[in-house]
């Protein structure tokens, strides 16, 4: 082998480390990029609307809206990276398109895990599509792999949220809060309340104690599955379809101690069965559809409802295809009018499953339109205060603590 003089060695030295620079920098770039660009380009993926804004409604239906307390029962849009304080070009809400829509109060849910290959009829959790959403949008490392962090780190998003807010957002944890706000709204028509929610218990990671440490964190309404069976018993979507466990009534009655609110949305039919058959407070179904108008494996049969309505509590109806199988106003309303007709105006309220990964007619800046269409189908003023937000302010200030 031919000897290799010291110029040329140095000069392909100094070459070598001109690429190994610019691989590094190229590199260094594409990871900037991807925490940068990617939970946007994800979450505008997910979470779309069928017509753009702005919305508008005719001039008495939104002299109406004004008036109502308008309170929505399920939004997940703490799992994503955008600055709720902000007003977003995606997604679906946000404050200030929260203060256009006239929404009183929001419920905000949080979401620790979802299974890969996620479908309606069966799924188990062989991998879980919240890591890697939790690494690109640097959630702390503890919220990489235990869902009870993960609920802990999007409960503390609220409080945060609500502390930059100056004024515009509080998180409502006792009925106290409650009237405060429809107190305050009196004068600042503009002041969102925000109560956190949960969706699915594997959050408590089996621990009956971890209801407390959710409680702590300001979590007020829990739902007990998501898209997957865990300790409690069986989801809709899970591969078993079973009712309560041992365990999950054990979490009945602390959560009932508690002053909790139990979600049966997502819960199997036997699961809900069980629940409602030891349940002794309200309980909710916070977004989700009746099989009366959509026939879906998530939505309640006419005897579901009628049960969940004897409890005092409310069912939410959702925006989206699988709760009304017609993503828009109209059939939004079809699902209400249908409830209303089966159990009265005094149970039934809205459930958007804003930004949890769904297509919808509008963003909430648009919940007039919904006033419209109640108006157009002869509700009176009274029951579309009720359907609107009423009936859920209703279920608060029946179950929530005092203080």
């Amino acid at each position: 082998m031919a000897a290799v003089d010291s110029p040329t060695l140095l000069v392909q030295m100094t070459a070598m480390r001109r690429i190994v620079a610019a691989g590094a920098a190229a590199l260094l770039l594409g990871v900037v990029l991807l925490f940068a660009l990617a939970p946007g380009i994800i979450e505008r993926s997910q979470n779309r609307v069928t017509a753009p804004p702005p919305y508008q409604a005719s001039a008495p239906a939104e002299q109406l809206h004004r008036t109502l307390f308008v309170a929505d029962l399920h939004a997940d849009s703490l799992l994503w990276n955008r600055n709720l304080l902000r007003q977003g070009s995606y997604g679906h809400v946000d404050v200030p398109r929260l203060q256009k829509g006239g929404v009183a109060l929001q419920v905000f849910s949080v979401v620790t895990q979802v299974p890969g290959g996620q479908n309606y009829d069966s799924n188990e959790l062989r991998s879980d599509l919240i890591t890697p959403l939790a690494i690109i949008e640097r959630w702390p490392v503890a919220a990489w792999s235990s869902p009870k962090e993960r609920a802990l780190y999007q409960a503390r998003k609220l409080h945060d949220l609500a502390g930059r807010s100056q004024g515009s957002l509080m998180v409502v944890t006792s009925r106290a809060d409650l009237d405060r706000l429809v107190e305050q709204r009196k004068v600042t028509p503009n002041r969102i309340g925000g109560l956190l929610a949960i969706e699915g218990l594997q959050a408590i990671e089996g621990q009956l104690s971890n209801v407390d440490a959710l409680r702590n964190a300001g979590y007020r309404m829990l739902g007990l599955t998501h898209f997957f069976d865990n300790e409690l018993g069986g989801s809709a979507h899970g591969t078993s379809k079973a009712g309560l466990t041992d365990f999950g009534r054990q979490v009945i009655r602390r959560m009932e101690e508690r002053q909790m609110i139990v979600d049966l949305a997502h819960a199997s039919p036997r699961m809900i069965d069980d629940v409602l058959d030891i349940a002794t407070r309200p309980v909710v179904v916070s977004h989700g559809g009746v099989k009366g108008t959509c026939e879906h494996i998530r939505n309640l049969s006419d005897a579901h409802v009628r049960r969940v309505a004897a409890t005092g509590g409310a069912v939410g109806i959702g925006y989206w295809d699988a709760a009304v199988c017609d993503v828009s106003v109209a059939g939004i309303v079809r699902a209400i009018v249908y409830t209303v007709h089966l159990v009265g105006t005094d149970h039934v309220g809205l459930g958007s499953d804003f930004d949890g990964s769904t297509t919808t007619p509008f963003d909430t800046s648009g919940l007039s339109l919904i006033t419209q269409a109640l108006l157009d189908h002869g509700f009176s003023e009274a029951d579309i205060a009720k359907v609107m937000g009423g009936n859920v302010l209703r279920v608060l200030r029946d179950t929530l603590p005092p203080t």
